[in-house]
């Protein structure tokens, strides 16, 4: 008897690990006529093509915060993606005249996020905002504004030197890499348990790493060059590999 072909594509669904990517609140979009929960296609795309499963995570309006450990417990990784700015009184400060775009709601979603995988040990990616939440959430601060110098932050691709024996080294394979720069805040007092693993010419904090949870952190934006750049697609490789092996150990 010949074997049903679903059985086969069930079977091949099954084997991808699930990547929660965190979703975007969005107060309008036209196609949809009202408010959404959103992630960026490129980040999708970019866990899938590593062989991911990419699922984008809601935040209900109600206080999900208890809930949050065992709604992210059904996944095997998770990636925490960029956004808006975060409120400056997260971290103790007043906010500066560049300080925009915050959104409450987010804020406490993703902070919730971030203390719910460091307390489960999961396998975590965090990018640009992601990566400065994950300080926030740590205890650490943030600058403001970053005021360009020799190094284009805002919209550009510069150059990052990567620490020696970091995991970040051993996913990237090299000491200097070209990133996609989208920001214009910035680590500034570092978060509690965490490490630079990379730094740009004029000392911006490029990348950190939790010493005791699997989590990496970058400020650069690795979805928007995963097809062409072998450093990128090997941040999302990392991920769904992690990701992995914790699934194979449920």
């Amino acid at each position: 008897m010949a074997a049903d072909p679903r059985l086969s594509v069930r079977r091949v669904a099954v084997i991808r690990p699930l990547v929660a990517v965190i979703g975007r609140r969005a107060v309008q979009v036209p196609i949809l006529r009202f408010s959404a929960t959103l992630a960026a296609e490129a980040i999708c795309e970019a866990v899938w093509a590593a062989g991911g499963e990419p699922v984008v995570l809601h935040g209900p309006a109600a206080d999900p915060m208890a809930e949050l450990p065992g709604r992210l417990a059904a996944f095997d990784g998770v990636l925490l993606p960029g956004g808006a700015d975060i409120e400056p009184g997260r971290y103790g400060q007043e906010p500066a005249d560049e300080t925009h775009d915050t959104v409450a709601f987010q804020d406490d979603f993703d902070l919730g996020v971030t203390r719910a995988v460091i307390e489960l040990d999961m396998p975590t990616l965090a990018i640009c905002r992601g990566m400065q939440v994950l300080n926030v959430a740590l205890g650490g601060s943030l600058t403001q504004h970053v005021r360009e110098t020799n190094t284009l932050h805002h919209n550009a691709i510069h150059d990052v030197e990567v620490v020696t024996g970091s995991r970040l080294h051993a996913i990237v394979g090299c000491e200097s890499i070209a990133v996609s720069s989208y920001h214009h805040q910035a680590l500034d007092r570092l978060g509690t348990d965490l490490t630079v693993t990379a730094v740009a010419a004029d000392g911006i904090v490029e990348a950190v790493e939790h010493r005791r949870s699997d989590i990496v952190a970058v400020q650069w934006h690795p979805e928007d060059r995963h097809a062409t750049s072998d450093t990128d697609a090997a941040l999302f490789a990392d991920l769904v590999d992690r990701a992995r092996k914790r699934k194979e150990t449920k």
